[in-house]
């Protein structure tokens, strides 16, 4: 890292520490611990757009499968839902995924003209109604083991630390799929087509309860740190955080909290250092080579499909982490708060204000836009409070601004990607 970086990074440390000490401390470690998991969610990102110029809006999708996972890993299985309709659930995925396989061979031994076409159409639907029959019976005796509770097959019961590697497996298998089409498309339709797979996950999560409880929510999932209550009911750290000074209470939630940090922290790291080395290998310098000419880049024998594939999948599994990071912290499964907003247009700021194709850039950019956007909401209400104290009460101007305070996030936003792109438009640390 060159100076600029590093005064960037002490600015940005001085930052959390100034609300620490004029907030609090659970504000300034819940601002950290947000930007840790924004900033490997930019590594990602920036991955994808930085190293190799793929224009991915369905980041989404893959945070949303990161969540799942958490879900599908550490939640403890559902006895009666297994024993009502879980084998028939799971038999009838089998069957599905068995008449896509099928389907596929069979058309690829063919010849092409009609016959293949009608055989390839007769083999599907008539796998399509065996499959439904099977698998809408088990999903409705799944569904039906009480739904105010359960009304879903659960998961597997591992520590909940395991569902972050799994996150991004999960992230990894979509992007294979979602690449193997999409990836030969135009960079707008590229982009289309991974904003619209990310709207079909979220769908699936919304709808389908027997898989994670729809839009019901999975709450109380398991933690990889102590709870607070098991905290203050311990007599020996009550007695540490007395002799600190430090009322139990407040001290066992800052325990919980820089315990998620120091976790946060150290999978931030081993994904930067391994960014940082991808990026200074000859795989790196390649993949540099075919974003800046890809007719170059394969008139010389690269095969840029398949290494835009790689990297693809690399990014969108990185993703995937953060998603599973991410549930992890908020301790539950919520589909809905899937919005693109949140996990498409921030993570591109981030990325463009900290630099595009400079990993250090990126986890910049994360941290700095991840404390803005949870201290905008903050700031915003006592700026407008300002301005307004001097009109009179019963206003509507007043009234009016006061009322648009909540909007000042997307404003502030808006002006910091406008000045950065005015006065350094390769970010606060450029790519080299």
């Amino acid at each position: 890292m060159n100076m600029r970086a590093v005064l960037l990074f002490a600015l940005m440390v001085l930052l959390i520490l100034f609300t620490g000490f004029t907030s609090s401390w659970n504000s300034a470690l819940f601002i950290l611990n947000f930007g840790l998991i924004s900033a490997v969610m930019a590594l990602g990102v920036n991955l994808q757009w930085g190293l190799a110029g793929l224009f991915n809006v369905g980041i989404m999708g893959f945070t949303a499968l990161g969540g799942l996972a958490v879900v599908l890993t550490s939640v403890p299985p559902v006895p009666e839902a297994w024993e009502a309709g879980g084998l028939r659930v799971i038999a009838g995925l089998a069957l599905g995924s068995l008449t896509l396989a099928t389907a596929i061979y069979t058309r690829s031994k063919m010849a092409m003209g009609n016959a293949r076409a009608a055989v390839t159409l007769l083999m599907l639907g008539f796998g399509f109604f065996i499959y439904r029959y099977v698998f809408d019976g088990g999903v409705e005796a799944v569904e039906s083991i009480n739904p105010a509770q359960t009304g879903y097959l659960g998961g597997l019961g591992l520590p909940v630390i395991l569902s972050w590697p799994v996150g991004g497996l999960l992230a990894a298998g979509a992007a294979w799929i979602i690449g193997k089409t999409a990836l030969g498309l135009r960079s707008d339709y590229l982009a289309i087509a991974t904003l619209g797979i990310a709207e079909i996950i979220i769908f699936i999560l919304k709808n389908e309860d027997w898989l994670a409880r729809g839009v019901k929510n999975v709450v109380g999932l398991p933690r990889p740190v102590p709870y607070e209550i098991d905290l203050q009911n311990s007599a020996s750290f009550v007695e540490r955080a007395t002799g600190l000074g430090l009322d139990p209470t407040t001290a066992s939630s800052l325990y919980v909290k820089l315990g998620y940090s120091f976790l946060f922290a150290a999978v931030l790291i081993l994904l930067l250092v391994l960014s940082q080395l991808a990026l200074s290998s000859p795989w790196g310098r390649m993949m540099r080579a075919i974003r800046d000419n890809e007719v170059a880049a394969e008139a010389m024998g690269k095969d840029v499909t398949a290494r835009h594939l790689q990297v693809f999948i690399l990014g969108s599994a990185i993703c995937g982490i953060a998603g599973a990071m991410l549930t992890t912290l908020d301790g539950q499964l919520t589909p809905t708060s899937y919005q693109p907003l949140r996990f498409t247009f921030l993570i591109w700021v981030m990325v463009i204000v900290g630099g595009s194709g400079n990993n250090y850039g990126a986890v910049l950019g994360g941290m700095l836009v991840a404390f803005l956007w949870v201290q905008v909401e903050v700031y915003g209400l006592a700026f407008m409070q300002l301005i307004t104290a001097g009109m009179a009460d019963g206003s509507a101007l007043k009234a009016h601004l006061l009322d648009s305070a909540a909007h000042m996030r997307l404003l502030t936003m808006g002006v910091i990607l406008l000045l950065v792109l005015r006065f350094s438009p390769r970010g606060l640390i450029p790519e080299k």
